[in-house]
C-alpha cells in the first residue's frame, strides 16, 4: 500500500491546533479574570473569547477536511497551500474581532467564507473534470447493424 503525505493538510492541521490551543489559553486567561470556572457567567468579554473559540472550530473542520481531500485527489499545489495561508491568516485575525477590533472581525470572516467557497467549488470541479476526461480517453465503439 503507497503512503502518501499531504504536507498541505499537516502543515495546516498543525497551525489549526496550535490556533485552537491559543484560542483556549485566551478563554482560560478570561475565565480566571472574571472568576468564571463553569459557563460564561454573564461575562461579554468571556462570551466573546468563547465565540471566537467555537466558531473557529466550527468553521476549520470544513477548510481542513476539503484541503485534504483536494490535496489527495489532486497533490500539492500552490494555490491550495496559498487558500490554506490565508484562512489561517484571516483565522489569526478574527479573535481580536472579536475583542473589539471590527477589521479583525471583519477581514477574518470574510477570508474564512471566501475560502470556504473557493475549496468547494475547487471539490465539486474535481469529479466532473475527471469524469469528462475520462470519457475523452475511452473511444466509444462504433456499432454497425448486422443485416
Amino acid at each position: 500500500m503507497p503512503f502518501t503525505i499531504l504536507p498541505i493538510s499537516l502543515i495546516l492541521a498543525a497551525a489549526c491546533a496550535i490556533i485552537n490551543l491559543w484560542l483556549g489559553i485566551r478563554v482560560g486567561q478570561v475565565r480566571q479574570r472574571e472568576k468564571a470556572w463553569v459557563g460564561d457567567a454573564g461575562s461579554e468579554p468571556l462570551i466573546r473569547r468563547m465565540r471566537a473559540q467555537l466558531n473557529f472550530v466550527e468553521n476549520v473542520v470544513f477548510v481542513l477536511v476539503l484541503v485534504a481531500l483536494i490535496e489527495l485527489c489532486t497533490g500539492s499545489n500552490i494555490w491550495l497551500a496559498i487558500l490554506a495561508g490565508v484562512f489561517v491568516a484571516g483565522r489569526l485575525l478574527h479573535p481580536f474581532g472579536m475583542d473589539g477590533w471590527m477589521p479583525g472581525r471583519m477581514i477574518g470572516a470574510t477570508t474564512t467564507m471566501l475560502v470556504q467557497l473557493a475549496l468547494a467549488v475547487w471539490a465539486v470541479t474535481i469529479p466532473i473534470v475527471a469524469h469528462y476526461e475520462l470519457q475523452r480517453a475511452v473511444p466509444t465503439e462504433t456499432v454497425v447493424p448486422a443485416g
